[in-house]
Formats: structure tokens, C-alpha cells, sequence
């Protein structure tokens, strides 16, 4: 008889790894103004309708203050009039009407899925074996915060060397830098698991498989979700750098083929993609993390 079909029902809801999940990753403000609002019987002040502009506000300031820098550098540099606003904007619109730039964002955005897909595929394993196992933590954590603390963009001539040009050093250096956040988020949502789950899964007689699918997993996948945030914003941050490795294509190879053509207007209007971008990824894994903490 399979093991889950032994659990009881009075055990379901101490082996429930949603509800679990609900419980544990609730914010304690939360918890607390809940609790606040229930004692006094009023709900808590809405937000002043003002407030949602303050995004825009922002955004608006850090344009103003890129126009001031642009116009600061054209007194030295007359070619700086096209790094302004106005011009790297028309030239994002130009690009993206054209369909010059689409090409370039397809094949980043697979590089990032699949040096994402490998820090998983990778990391997870890794970090439940480091919760799991004491004599392998005790072993292996300082090699892992050693190789932690080396940057990614060491490895580039190694890379290139071995793995020679093309897609695969990328790769590399992409799977390389995400899989930390991957492991030691997974790491610590084991070592943050009720030990009874554990336990209990043993006292019904769940082999390890078992007990990492039924039980392990289900309970840290918040804290996964954390750790795949955090490595898309890393995987963003290394991919320019890594697709000027003598790629063909990609948002870091056209920077460099805007630079050789003096297309500066281009090249600030791939900056200002890269940013719309990367912020639009955050938001999908922030959505992503928030949906999974309430099911």
C-alpha cells in the first residue's frame, strides 16, 4: 500500500504542507494588525489615493536627473546628445517598431530560462541533501561559500576555453551564478521544517523518496520560490556581461554592436530595456511567490 493511502486523517493535517506553508510564511505584520483590527473592531486607514503616484514620481525624478547628466556631458562631448532621454527613447521606439530588438530579447530571455532551469535543477537537490544530511553540510558548506564568494565573471576565460564560444560558456556562467540563492534557500527551508513532519513520516514507514516528494518539498516551496526570485535577479545582472562572449545575439552582444557603431542612441535605449525587463521578471516571481503563500 503506498504511503500516502497509510497516513490517517488525523495525521493529514500535520503532513499538509499547504496549510503549513499559509502558517509559516505569513508576515508577522500581518498577523499582528490582524489581531490589532480584531481587538478594536475598526479596519485599519485606507491609503490615500495620492500615494500610487509616487511611483511615477519617482520614475519622472530619475529622468530629470538622467536629462541634467546628459546636458552636463555634452559640454564636454558633443556626441553625448544622444545618450539624453528623448533620443534613447525614440530609439527604443524605432527598435522595437522595427523588430530589430526582438530577436535579441527571444534568445536572452532563453539563456536566463535555461541557466535558471540548470541553478534548479541543480541547487534544489543540493540544498535538500545539505538540510537533510549534517555530516554532508559539515562537509560541503565550506566549499560552497568559498565558491560563493568567487564572481561568476572569473570564470569567463575558463569558460571559453573549455566550453569554447558560443551558447554553452553562457550557460555556464548564468547556471554558475544562480545556483547558489537555488541551494541555500533550499538549505534552510529544511532545516526550518517542524521535525515531527519528519517523524511522523518515519513512524509510517515512508522510504526517503517518499518522504522528500510527500513531505520535504511541498513544506519549502515557498522558500524555493524566494530562492528562484533571487536568482533571476542575479541571472539579469551576469547575462550582459556573459553575452559578450562572442555570441551572435542577445541584448549584451547588441550593447556591444551599438558601441562599434556609434550608436549610442541605441545603446541607451538597450539599457532602458534591460531594466524594463529585469523589473518586469521581479514582478513575475514576486506574483509567483504571493499566489503559491495563498492558495
Amino acid at each position: 500500500m503506498p504511503w500516502a493511502a497509510r497516513r490517517c486523517s488525523a495525521c493529514r493535517p500535520i503532513c499538509c504542507a499547504r496549510n503549513w506553508c499559509r502558517f509559516e510564511e505569513r508576515d508577522v505584520s500581518e498577523l499582528v494588525n490582524a489581531a490589532t483590527v480584531e481587538a478594536s473592531g475598526s479596519a485599519s486607514p485606507a491609503v490615500p489615493h495620492w500615494h500610487r503616484l509616487l511611483p511615477w514620481v519617482g520614475l519622472a525624478l530619475a529622468v530629470v536627473v538622467w536629462w541634467i547628466g546628459a546636458q552636463l556631458l555634452i559640454l564636454r562631448t558633443p556626441i553625448a546628445a544622444s545618450f539624453a532621454p528623448w533620443p534613447a527613447l525614440q530609439a527604443l521606439a524605432r527598435l522595437l517598431a522595427s523588430g530589430e530588438l526582438w530577436p535579441h530579447v527571444v534568445t536572452s530571455m532563453q539563456r536566463v530560462a535555461v541557466g535558471l532551469g540548470l541553478a534548479v535543477a541543480i541547487g534544489v537537490p543540493l540544498g535538500v541533501l545539505t538540510g537533510l544530511s549534517k555530516r554532508f553540510a559539515e562537509g560541503t558548506t565550506p566549499l560552497f561559500q568559498f565558491l560563493r564568494m568567487v564572481s561568476p565573471l572569473s570564470w569567463m576565460p575558463i569558460a571559453v576555453m573549455v566550453l569554447g564560444v558560443g551558447d554553452a560558456p553562457v550557460y555556464f556562467l548564468l547556471a554558475f551564478a544562480a545556483v547558489w540563492p537555488m541551494l541555500l534557500n533550499t538549505a534552510a527551508g529544511v532545516a526550518q521544517l517542524d521535525p515531527n513532519w519528519l517523524l511522523l513520516a518515519r513512524s509510517l514507514s515512508a522510504t526517503r523518496r517518499e518522504t522528500v516528494l510527500h513531505v520535504v518539498l511541498p513544506g519549502i516551496t515557498a522558500q524555493i520560490l524566494t530562492g528562484v526570485r533571487l536568482a533571476i535577479g542575479i541571472i539579469w545582472i551576469v547575462l550582459v556581461p556573459a553575452e559578450m562572449l562572442g555570441v551572435s545575439a542577445g541584448l549584451g552582444y547588441f550593447i556591444l554592436d551599438t558601441r562599434d557603431r556609434l550608436a549610442y542612441d541605441e545603446l541607451m535605449a538597450a539599457i532602458v530595456l534591460i531594466g524594463a525587463l529585469g523589473y518586469a521578471l521581479d514582478v513575475a516571481a514576486r506574483w509567483l511567490h504571493a499566489r503559491w503563500l495563498h492558495r
